[in-house]
């Protein structure tokens, strides 16, 4: 009976939301799939093309009866559809005459004579002046809605010990009109927009001014990450971006090496002669799309188009992205984009029967204004914009800034989790799902989290094994204030160690900030160039298992900071502070960090206490943050970094060793290459005025650890180079598969290749390498040549490992120098 049930569900919904569904699969007469065949209802303009496997689905909310499937080089057929609902049909294409209709086309095409091409020039030359880019100012209303689904839901699942209890949830089933698939929504959100533009001085603003979703409201985790998997993109570009991943417009100056282009048909559209182009892939496992797009025969504007990644195109964890873009005719020459829809289904294998989750977004765009001037300073960005009204109007509001009404399942979803939300165990799984993703437990009862649990567990010469437990306090995501710390244990020295930092936000507008915390703990030092008072902050080499060579240059180190920073303008950030820290080694019968020292009974010191004033401005244009409080989230990461930080050591100021002065620079910035992937530039700068001992020297950063560490050079030792002036550069760049995918044994794989060239330069004065005489390493800066390494590697091996192969390119004649190393990492990626 339950079964029967929820059929008489899923049939009603079939039918009330949609007349006619078809889906199946074509193929020749070996039973062999045809790609790219074209499917579509007869005497209409809805259609699509099947996919990689041969495979279609289609639906429409008009009553048809007749289905033409054609492909060239075939006889085409005309299906007659019986039902409203016709789905798992099989259509075998035999070799023979072509149809009048036929409009698709398999293989390559020419790019010569080819009027599907001509009109793509045309496209290119009236790009700029389609659209809102005709106008001096624009201003426009934006709704935006994403959905989240479980799909591929059948009586498995829901007989499932997972939904025992929650059986209710699969009232909401449906099914989707792109792949024909039933799916379960579990999560919506609605944001209404306000978008100004001015096009003479190229700013844009866009004020939230309403945002409403099904029950993650707190969780900026959930919103940060749909913030940033569906981003803006104009299809007019050469490359649109999804994913972290750069892919071929079919518009894109390029795509006419990329895609096979066909002029498929012409019709009347809103009053308007538009011509029909088909474009598939000319290659597999390239990050492209297939589909059609309809084009204006005058103004050369899109009028509709379609795009779905192709099956093979080098992507993890998607299995399908689909897209429709409608334009509105505002007058004979203006065409404005009316509805954006995407939809894109997560899954962890790309076979027709996996499970996963539908990821929608609907964006519809109206109320159009123009050449309203607003002047330069109406574009400023507020630095931290959060209104709590606009999490929080009424039905009234949504009733009348809805652009687009919800449906009957997508108004269901709020009821649904308000329900779920009351079920102990949809709580369970929630918080399982909250730990994994945080790495810390929530203790609402005292309002704590104990984490992060992925540090428990530790290990280096100095501790031996090392267990680790920390909390932070937490009220919620946007607290005003927040301490966190933790206590560690070694088993080896048999100490304890502990860190605690406090940090508040005094004023959201600038967004003042004061913090203060001490750690007493064992640390790796020599890992990074540019200075950090991060006082929880632990390198990964400090706890590393397994290390090459051993891993025994360790420091005792007691740090105590407080500081203050504030961002006056977006992205603009200023800070200062002090320090003050004892150093002194942790193994020192086999590594000293000891000085000569005239003030010591012996001539030579082996631990120094340094108090350290420094002050810092830290730029990250086009970084996009979420949340409010003393902690924000990055929603992006493909913004440019610059820093840049002078520190002031203050002799004798709470018994201070020594007098010096240290400026440094770092700059960071990720480049999409177009097609061929990102490249990450990085690059660091720094000299010490005074003489100072090893320990606050800049040592260049080894890695004697088996993984691969940003900004390290893994063929070097810890300590192998030590500075007192130093200029470093890290280029790195991931090809995303480009170069594989052209190898045919290689493609299924999906392997994606990356190279790295990196080199330092750096010298250490006179004076420096007498003071430091009592260490007892060698004390050398690579100042006769720029030291340099160079690496390939192999990334997204069963889609989560990355392997390197790293070179050394000279020094080789140094003591115990490792002219090849071996490094790898994990990692989800798309």
């Amino acid at each position: 009976m339950k079964k029967l049930f929820y059929l008489i569900i899923f049939l009603n919904y079939c039918f009330l939301w949609s007349q006619t569904k078809v889906s199946g699969i074509v193929v020749d007469e070996s039973e062999n799939p045809i790609p790219f065949a074209n499917v579509y209802f007869k005497d209409s303009t809805e259609g699509t093309i099947t996919n990689d496997d041969g495979r279609f689905y289609l639906e429409s909310d008009q009553t048809y009866d007749i289905l033409i499937i054609s492909s060239l080089g075939y006889t085409g057929q005309e299906l007659e559809l019986k039902k409203g609902a016709n789905y798992d049909l099989k259509v075998i294409l035999v070799e023979g005459e072509l149809l009048d209709e036929v409009v698709v086309y398999r293989g390559k095409q020419s790019k010569k004579n080819n009027p599907a091409v001509e009109i793509l020039k045309k496209i290119w030359a009236r790009k700029r002046q389609n659209g809102i880019r005709k106008f001096d100012q624009y201003q426009y209303d934006k709704y935006e809605k994403v959905e989240f689904d479980l799909n591929t839901i059948d009586s498995a699942l829901m007989e499932s010990k997972l939904f025992k209890g929650m059986e209710f949830v699969f009232e909401q089933v449906d099914t989707s009109r792109v792949t024909g698939k039933t799916y379960l929504p579990i999560f919506i959100n609605e944001a209404v927009y306000k978008v100004y533009g001015d096009n003479k001085l190229k700013k844009e603003k866009e004020d939230l001014i309403g945002n409403k979703n099904s029950g993650f409201s707190s969780n900026q985790s959930i919103i940060s990450f749909i913030q940033d998997l569906y981003s803006d993109y104009d299809i007019y570009n050469n490359y649109l971006r999804f994913f972290d991943k750069s892919f071929v417009s079919p518009l894109s100056k390029t795509g006419i090496d990329t895609y096979n282009y066909v002029l498929a048909d012409s019709t009347f559209i809103d009053n308007k002669w538009c011509y029909n182009i088909i474009y598939y892939p000319r290659r597999k496992n390239e990050l492209t799309f297939k589909g059609d797009f309809w084009v204006n025969d005058t103004t050369f504007a899109i009028k509709e188009i379609n795009l779905q990644v192709t099956k093979s195109a080098n992507i993890n964890w998607v299995k399908e992205i689909y897209i429709e873009q409608e334009f509105e005719v505002l007058n004979d020459s203006v065409f404005l984009l009316e509805r954006d829809y995407m939809m894109s289904d997560f899954s962890l294998n790309k076979k027709e029967e996996s499970k996963g989750i539908y990821g929608k977004r609907t964006t519809v765009y109206d109320n159009y204004e123009f050449d309203i001037e607003k002047g330069s300073s109406f574009y400023e960005v507020e630095v931290d914009p959060f209104n709590p009204v606009i999490y929080d109007r009424s039905d009234e509001f949504w009733s009348h800034h809805r652009l687009e009404d919800l449906n009957k399942d997508e108004r269901g979803i709020y009821t649904m989790l308000d329900t779920l939300k009351t079920v102990p165990k949809f709580k369970r799984l929630y918080n399982i799902g909250s730990i994994l993703a945080s790495g810390y437990i929530e203790i609402d009862k005292w309002n704590i989290d104990y984490g992060p649990i992925f540090s428990t567990f530790g290990m280096n010469e100095a501790e031996g094994l090392r267990i680790r437990g920390g909390g932070r306090t937490y009220f919620g995501p946007n607290d005003m204030w927040r301490i966190e710390g933790y206590g560690a244990y070694g088993f080896k020295d048999s100490k304890f160690k502990y860190g605690i930092s406090g940090k508040w936000l005094l004023d959201r507008k600038i967004r003042l900030k004061v913090s203060a915390g001490n750690r007493r703990d064992v640390e790796q030092i020599g890992v990074s160039l540019t200075a950090t008072n991060d006082v929880l902050g632990r390198s990964f080499a400090s706890s590393a298992l397994f290390t090459a060579g051993a891993n025994d240059k360790l420091t005792n180190i007691n740090l105590t900071t407080a500081g203050i920073e504030f961002e006056p303008y977006k992205n603009l950030k200023f800070g200062m502070g002090g320090s003050f820290r004892t150093l002194r080694s942790a193994l020192p019968d086999v590594f000293s960090l000891s000085y000569l020292d005239a003030e010591s009974s012996t001539g030579i010191a082996s631990e120094t206490k340094q108090f350290e004033m420094n002050m810092s401005l830290k730029y990250t244009p086009g970084r996009k943050t979420i949340g409010y409080g003393v902690e924000r989230k990055d929603v992006n990461d493909d913004y440019s970094i610059l820093f840049l930080n002078y520190s002031a050591g203050l002799k004798d100021v709470l018994e201070s060793d020594f007098d010096y002065e240290k400026v440094q620079l770092f700059f960071r910035k990720p480049w999409q290459v177009g097609g061929f992937g990102r490249l990450f530039t990085t690059v660091e700068l720094g000299k010490t005025f005074g003489e100072v001992p090893l320990s606050l020297l800049s040592v260049v950063p080894g890695n004697q650890t088996y993984f691969s560490i940003f900004n390290t050079f893994p063929n070097l030792d810890f300590y192998e180079f030590v500075t007192d002036t130093y200029a470093s550069v890290h280029l790195e760049h991931n090809f995303n598969g480009r170069l594989f995918s052209r190898v045919p044994w290689l493609r299924k794989f999906n392997l994606r290749e990356i190279v790295g060239l990196r080199g330092v330069w750096g010298e250490l004065s006179d004076e420096n390498i007498l003071l430091n005489q009592p260490a007892n390493i060698p004390l050398i800066a690579p100042d006769d040549r720029i030291y340099w390494e160079y690496s390939f590697g192999i990334g997204n091996i069963f889609k989560v490992f990355r392997i390197d192969f790293n070179f050394r390119g000279n020094y080789l004649d140094l003591p115990g120098a490792r002219r090849f190393s071996v490094t790898g990492a994990f990692g989800f990626y798309f």
